[in-house]
């Protein structure tokens, strides 16, 4: 059993609008299966961002006791995601020279030209959350993902930062170990997804993205089976709501409601026209509205939030090469008829992202949008597992070297966390 818990992580996706807990185990064959899931209402999160510490608190105790009861495991540490619109990606580039006997490139080579890349200007507020390498060039041969094991003299790399507010990170920290938890783990939210939504096929052809969920909506462009690129808009499920509450004048929970079950977001598409009766406010009369108002109320904010999409896409510089189109998850995927508006807005083939590649356990209670990064949150840290102890997860030769390194400096990056 021993060995069996040290196979058991737990991803914890803390929202806007709610937080999810995931509990999962791998077994001898690699295969993932979901042990226990908890969902809590958050009200302590602004844009991503925690505003109240006290809520934030309750909501994760809420979630991860919800999934040790479906589990029957005690939880001790989590895998977090961050997100919030602090979030900034930066590309930048090192050279090294290889000094050794045999002009051969060693672990400590890559460690070192990481370290080399990582050398940029950032505001004294801002931290180093991942570095993920591009490609390296050896002696001018570019193009090449794992140079461990070549022979050259001169290296270099082209990486993408990314970065996020220290106080963010610190402030989801504390709530985490306020809770009663340690951080196994910090990951950027998007790339989390990514690991649960999309397949190698769809990352080596170039795809796009994007979890749209209350607070922010999280985009990811990946080409050659490498990220490229990545943002965080803060406009995003809540703004519908939002938009609903104005344009209509009703509540929160019922514009919610009004969201959840009656909504669409391409009003061509809609086929029956009919009419719904919206409750009044403190024993007013109740409102006929039809379904087409609402409609143009979601798709004009859910247009929007495509079109900044579009914006960033492009300003990848990869927008003409994604052949595998656009990948929508999150909460905000579910609002009927997305995929069609996305086609439209970004002229590029959409569909919705659920989590994939899932072996057994409670499968059908986390094959939503809603799940994708907290999926995904165990997905990465099986993986980062994976590297560490080989006899968990056989590690291929391709990336190897590189993982090895990458993992290390991870664990260096959490040390900035324990300055608190």
């Amino acid at each position: 059993m021993e060995q069996e818990n040290e196979r058991i992580v737990v991803g914890l996706d803390i929202g806007t609008t709610k937080v999810c807990a995931v509990v999962a185990s791998i077994n001898e064959q690699d295969r993932i299966h979901i042990l226990g899931v908890g969902k809590a209402p958050s009200e302590g999160l602004n844009r991503g961002v925690v505003v109240n510490i006290d809520k934030t608190v309750n909501a994760i105790k809420t979630a991860i006791n919800q999934a040790e009861l479906a589990s029957g495991i005690v939880v001790n540490s989590v895998n977090v995601g961050i997100a919030g619109d602090h979030i900034r990606s930066i590309r930048s580039k090192g050279v090294i020279t290889i000094n050794n006997r045999d002009k051969e490139i060693t672990v400590q080579d890559v460690e070192r030209i990481l370290k080399d890349c990582q050398q940029i200007m950032l505001p004294p507020d801002q931290q180093i959350i991942h570095v993920i390498p591009q490609e390296f060039v050896v002696d001018g041969q570019d193009g090449i993902s794992d140079p461990v094991g070549m022979s050259g003299m001169r290296m270099e790399a082209e990486v993408h930062i990314i970065t996020g507010l220290v106080s963010a990170a610190k402030n989801l920290y504390r709530c985490v170990e306020r809770a009663g938890y340690q951080v196994a783990d910090i990951i950027l939210e998007p790339l989390a997804a990514s690991y649960a939504v999309l397949d190698d096929e769809e990352k080596e052809a170039g795809v796009v993205l994007v979890d749209i969920g209350g607070g922010t909506s999280d985009l990811a462009v990946f080409q050659d089976n490498t990220i490229r690129h990545t943002a965080v808009i803060a406009i995003a499920g809540k703004k519908v709501t939002d938009d609903i509450k104005l344009g209509l004048s009703v509540l929160d929970d019922q514009a919610q409601k009004l969201k959840h079950e009656h909504g669409e977001c391409f009003v061509d598409l809609i086929d029956d026209d009919e009419s719904i009766t919206i409750p009044g406010i403190a024993g007013r009369p109740p409102k006929e509205i039809t379904k087409s108002i609402l409609g143009k109320i979601i798709q004009a904010r859910m247009e929007e939030i495509l079109e900044i999409i579009a914006i960033e896409v492009k300003r990848s510089g990869y927008a003409s090469s994604l052949s595998a189109g656009i990948v929508v998850t999150g909460g905000g995927s579910l609002i009927k008829n997305i995929c069609p508006l996305a086609n439209e807005v970004l002229g590029m083939d959409a569909k919705i992202g659920r989590p994939l590649g899932l072996a057994g356990g409670l499968i059908d209670e986390v094959d939503s949008p809603i799940y994708a990064t907290s999926v995904g949150l165990v997905l990465h840290a099986l993986k980062a597992e994976g590297v560490e102890s080989q006899a968990m997860v056989p590690s291929s030769s391709k990336g190897t070297g590189v993982e090895k390194v990458l993992d290390s400096i991870t664990a260096r990056m959490k040390s900035w966390f324990k300055e608190l």
